[in-house]
């Protein structure tokens, strides 16, 4: 199988819009941010602008019963929660399933995803050369996307799914980081950091410590059955697997670290307190 990046491809687009938008990020957003932070938050600049767009319309492009039109908020959450109600109870070996045909909004939204990835991957090679968890996190992101959308054409539903669950706290992540980062120096990103934070962690863990991982076990059930093997090789569906397992992992130690910190940072206040 040959790829043929050319045919359709979004990404000529979506590349140098999400370079622009970084660069937009960094010189005029933030441009009063201390050099320190400005990489930080422009990296998060454009992961607001990825995540929740990417959210929504793969939420709608899994529905088999979507219609094209305004996506309104109500749609969109009636649609997430019928997605983690059916990660729960479906298969998933239906049509549409695991091993369905990509359709046109799907590659799309593959092609909005890599591009973004492939900026932010830049990002850290620029900025954080030494975070190795963070560039092979988007590197392997890049490998399973890009197999999907390049060499195998199927698969994309499966995908789309993980990319909803990654991208659901997308927002709530963005601004707690963007919070975090400030709330030394400023009682503004204080309050917005406190407004965050629990939120954003309990729902992070429940999407990567719950419905993630349930959703890889129904993939890896399907895909190791052989079922699909004519369509997505076993090398790749199986490399999909080993990739997102260990996403999840690291996710759950990253949230377990900072719910960690969390109690620390809570029981040192107690302590001031009764001092």
């Amino acid at each position: 199988m040959e790829p043929s990046i050319s045919a359709g491809s979004y990404i000529p687009i979506f590349f140098p819009a999400f370079i622009a938008m970084y660069l937009f990020g960094y010189f005029v957003v933030f441009s009063r941010w201390s050099l320190k932070h400005r990489p930080e938050a422009s990296s998060c600049f454009i992961s607001l602008l990825h995540g929740t767009p990417a959210a929504i319309m793969a939420t709608f492009a899994i529905d088999p019963h979507s219609q094209p039109g305004f996506v309104s908020f109500t749609a969109y959450f009636q649609n997430l929660i019928s997605l983690f109600h059916d990660i729960i109870t479906v298969d998933f070996h239906s049509d549409p399933g695991f091993g369905s045909h990509n359709t046109n909004i799907q590659n799309l939204i593959l092609d909005f995803s890599m591009s973004y990835f492939l900026v932010d991957l830049i990002h850290y090679i620029v900025f954080f050369p030494s975070d190795l968890l963070f560039i092979g996190h988007h590197l392997a992101t890049l490998f399973v996307f890009f197999t999907c959308r390049y060499l195998v054409s199927h698969g994309a539903f499966a995908l789309l799914v993980l990319l909803v669950l990654a991208e659901v706290t997308s927002f709530c992540q963005n601004m707690w980081t963007l919070a975090n980062s400030r709330r030394a120096d400023s009682p503004t990103a204080v309050k917005v950091y406190n407004f965050f934070y629990l939120p954003f962690f309990v729902l992070y863990t429940i999407v990567r410590g719950f419905l993630g991982p349930l959703f890889v076990y129904k993939m890896g059930v399907y895909y190791l059955s052989g079922v699909a093997d004519d369509i997505i090789p076993r090398w790749i569906s199986l490399s999909w697997i080993v990739v997102v397992a260990f996403a999840i992992l690291g996710s759950l130690m990253w949230i377990l670290n900072l719910w960690m910190e969390l109690y620390r940072e809570r029981i040192g206040r107690m302590e001031k307190k009764t001092r």
